[in-house]
């Protein structure tokens, strides 16, 4: 239904990350010690929330693990999720709410309560508000989209605990940043706080 549409990838020396580095000294000598980023290919569409609801309150290690199973044992349209089974679901590694989530999803999609390719053209804010209208959806899965699928330049992802935890730790606070600690921060990041928010995953390895 739809296929893999972009790879991120991004290096200390390209020019929005020197950018960044210009305006946040510390966030530069982050993205330093980290070098690069490679990730991807991601989709547009249904397959992107999908992975964004398996990946909810998971870590980054877990996460991958679950989403592969439904890849291999149900597949990832709207038609195979729909259909499932919920137990085969739910012996993927999917908890009960999740596997609600991810069938209501994909009968919306099936249904055209969602337009998907719609979403392009609408301002951050109006695709948030969409997707937040679906069960299980909540802003942190609407950000993910803005993120991966859309390429939206300037989404700093402030219930992102990954990200938190790691301006935490570039900030020398000892602990993760609370959501206000952050935005105030991300000020300095404007107008690239996507690839900020990806400089900050990518310290958690």
């Amino acid at each position: 239904m739809h296929t893999p549409t972009r790879t991120l990838e991004m290096s200390a020396d390209d020019t929005t990350s020197r950018a960044l580095a210009a305006s946040d000294p510390a966030l530069g000598a982050l993205i330093d010690r980290v070098g690069s980023i490679r990730r991807g290919p991601y989709e547009t569409g249904f397959p992107v929330v999908a992975r964004s609801i398996v990946a909810q309150q998971l870590s980054e290690k877990v996460a991958p693990v679950i989403w592969a199973r439904v890849v291999e044992r149900v597949g990832v349209t709207p038609e195979t999720l729909a259909a499932a089974p919920p137990q085969e679901l739910r012996d993927c590694g999917l908890s009960w709410r999740k596997v609600e989530y991810l069938q209501g999803i994909a009968q919306a999609t099936l249904s055209g309560e969602i337009d998907w390719d719609g979403l392009a053209s609408l301002p951050d804010e109006e695709v948030i508000t969409e997707l937040t209208s679906l069960r299980g959806v909540g802003r942190w899965t609407a950000e993910m989209y803005l993120i991966f699928a859309l390429g939206r330049p300037d989404v700093l992802a402030l219930d992102d605990l990954g990200v938190r935890i790691s301006a935490g730790k570039m900030l020398g606070l000892g602990r993760a940043t609370s959501r206000e600690e952050l935005a105030e921060r991300g000020e300095l990041w404007r107008p690239y706080r996507s690839t900020a928010s990806l400089w900050l995953w990518a310290a958690q390895g």
